[in-house]
């Protein structure tokens, strides 16, 4: 019989059920293990080298090794899996030193990264000490992303969010913050070796249907909600407040309202609630927030007078 390859991910389909159903497939029994012998500093860089940002996903993952948890089929909750994860990253000694830096000679190649989110924050952690000179262009003043723009501060603590981000840069990463591309031809005539473009997909859906235009300055779609609350450039809003969609945004977006001072959020959905496509750890943590839920709601109209949003029609 050939040795086991557990360098070959469906391995683990075979035998670890929640390290498969991890998209980064993070060898979750091996941390838990360390985190119970409280050995958190290991812990915690075993889950740096497969997802990168452990204190943030420890409070954002949406957890799609919890479902496939072994102990789902004997009990009526999963591992905390995602919140042991917070545990070692909350807990881990300063693992700077432990962080690998530049190498004092360079391979000679320069990369440029667009965009200061995880993906280019991640391709920025495996090349610099592979020898790569790598520099990083961000049109806003910080790194993060919609780390930074679209998790509400309540979820996601900025210091958290700071030192996973500083973790990366200070390893030897040049940062162009503050500086917006306009022109990718004359980023490409920079002279770089390779280009990794990370711009994310900063965009949300917008819904069409009567009024919406008319009744615009009343309504805001949930990510450009959310980022104007992270810049600061809104901190009042109205006494009645309405979220339409049953995602994680939508989810942050009521929640966000609420302590903002709005007096009165009601979150709609078009589907039944079983189907609502947030996780339920965040539906749970709207109600209790005392936030109701209307399920089978689809959104008809808004209704305006003199351009003001005065209702939803559902």
């Amino acid at each position: 019989m050939k040795p086991t390859d557990t360098g070959d991910p469906a391995y683990f389909h075979k035998v670890v059920d929640c390290q498969w159903a991890c998209p980064a497939h993070t060898p979750v029994p091996e941390y838990i293990r360390l985190i119970a012998q409280r050995r958190y500093t290991e812990a915690f860089l075993i889950n740096w080298e497969s997802n990168v940002f452990p204190g943030v996903l420890g409070r954002t993952c949406d957890r799609p090794c919890e479902p496939a948890c072994r102990r789902g089929r004997v009990e009526d909750k999963a591992v905390a899996i995602c919140r042991l994860k917070r545990v070692a990253a909350d807990y881990a000694d300063d693992v700077t030193h432990l962080i690998p830096k530049a190498p004092e000679v360079g391979n000679g190649k320069r990369v440029l990264l667009i965009g200061a989110g995880p993906a280019s924050l991640t391709v920025a952690r495996d090349l610099v000490p592979l020898g790569y000179d790598v520099t990083l262009i961000e049109r806003t003043p910080t790194g993060g992303g919609l780390m930074r723009f679209n998790i509400p501060s309540f979820r996601l603590p900025d210091s958290v969010l700071d030192e996973e981000v500083d973790r990366i840069l200070n390893m030897g990463v040049k940062t162009r913050f503050g500086e917006e591309i306009t022109s990718m031809k004359a980023v490409l005539d920079e002279g770089w070796d390779s280009v990794f473009v990370g711009t994310g997909a900063p965009r949300g859906k917008d819904l069409k249907v009567t009024g919406r235009e008319e009744a615009g300055e009343n309504i805001v779609l949930g990510i450009d909600f959310l980022k104007s609350v992270a810049f600061k450039h809104i901190d009042t809003i109205g006494k009645r407040v309405i979220v339409i969609g049953g995602g994680n945004t939508a989810m942050d977006c009521c929640r966000t309202a609420l302590r903002m001072g709005a007096e009165q959020v009601t979150v709609t959905v078009r589907s039944p609630k079983a189907d609502m496509k947030a996780s339920e750890w965040e539906i749970e943590d709207t109600e209790r927030e005392g936030i109701p839920i209307l399920d089978n709601h689809s959104p008809k109209e808004f209704v305006h007078e003199n351009g003001r949003l005065t209702a939803v029609v559902f």
